[in-house]
């Protein structure tokens, strides 16, 4: 009996959320950033003969396909098909966010630190940022870089002003700080280095996944809902380590082994996004939907020229 199965569409239901978070758990997944060049490249020729109505290797079961296909949606942009780069891909958020966050909590106290750490963060960010945009959005060398530098001295300000306001502050509240300048952050990070959205739109597609146009509005909600789960996947981490340190070091155990004190930040951060990163990021649909009513006017009139009864819905990749 041949393989049926639809591999343009995730295994899960997408519909619900527990479906979304399925799928996400398996791309997200550290260990897929392990999988090697030649795994990434079979995986994306097996996946490509399937959807070509090719002949498949013997001996390919359905349990294989869909392995391919997880290998494939985590390395490979869901728009472009293009390979992403290694450390911006969503599986390498867990090991890179734990090393990253950890620093910034263990170290929040020193000015020179705290530049260093919000400089790596939202470096860091910039490269996941512009990795998951939505879309074929190209971007100029010079539009590159001016998002990195207004971003990541946002962010760094952010911090700074943050931990000026809370020197006299209860150390707990102190210990927060990062969480408040990593949200605040988000905010500037996503939208500056998704801003070619933002100004020409993202491509809009019917449910048969013809492209409609490019939609401003699409985007805009797009970005909001991506700074909404990035906020969503660093609080638990950052904020139940410091809860958790507070505590050791009111008890005494950072004065007695003060090597402690970042290995236990790091290893507890990396529990927390192991989980947070595929729950925050199943909070919305990757492949979003927007009310075709609310687009804007010409894209509208645009789509009516062609189509006798425009569609209910549009739909998008919201990034992530």
């Amino acid at each position: 009996m041949g393989i049926n199965i639809n591999i343009d569409q995730p295994r899960y239901d997408q519909e619900t959320y527990s479906g979304r978070a399925r799928h996400f758990f398996l791309t997200t997944n550290p260990l897929n950033i392990f999988v090697s060049n030649a795994q990434l490249e079979d995986a994306k020729n097996l996946v490509t003969c399937y959807r070509n109505k090719q002949p498949l290797p013997p001996g390919i079961t359905e349990e294989d396909l869909w392995r391919a296909k997880t290998i494939y949606d985590s390395a490979f942009h869901p728009d472009t098909g293009e390979k992403m780069n290694i450390i911006g891909r969503m599986s390498a958020q867990v090991p890179m966010n734990m090393l990253i966050t950890g620093g910034m909590m263990a170290f929040y106290k020193s000015t020179p630190a705290v530049i260093f750490w919000q400089w790596l963060n939202q470096s860091f960010n910039a490269l996941v940022n512009y990795t998951n945009r939505s879309g074929d959005a190209t971007f100029t060398e010079k539009q590159i870089v001016t998002s990195y530098v207004m971003a990541t001295g946002g962010a760094v300000a952010t911090a700074l002003s943050l931990n000026r306001i809370c020197r006299s502050a209860p150390p707990l509240l102190g210990r927060l700080v990062p969480l408040a300048a990593v949200a605040a952050a988000n905010c500037i990070n996503i939208p500056l280095m998704r801003s070619q959205e933002l100004q020409e739109g993202t491509p809009v597609y019917d449910q048969n996944n013809n492209k409609l146009g490019y939609s401003k509005k699409a985007a805009q909600s797009g970005i909001g809902q991506v700074i909404f789960s990035r906020v969503c996947m660093a609080t638990p981490g950052m904020f139940l380590t410091p809860i958790l340190m507070n505590y050791l070091e009111k008890r005494g155990a950072l004065k007695r082994r003060p090597w402690i004190n970042l290995p236990v930040q790091v290893g507890f951060v990396g529990l927390c996004l192991t989980f947070a990163t595929p729950l925050a990021c199943a909070f919305f649909k990757q492949k979003a939907q927007f009310e075709y009513r609310k687009l804007e006017p010409e894209l509208r009139e645009q789509i009516e020229k062609k189509y006798q009864s425009p569609p209910k819905y549009v739909f998008y990749n919201k990034g992530l």
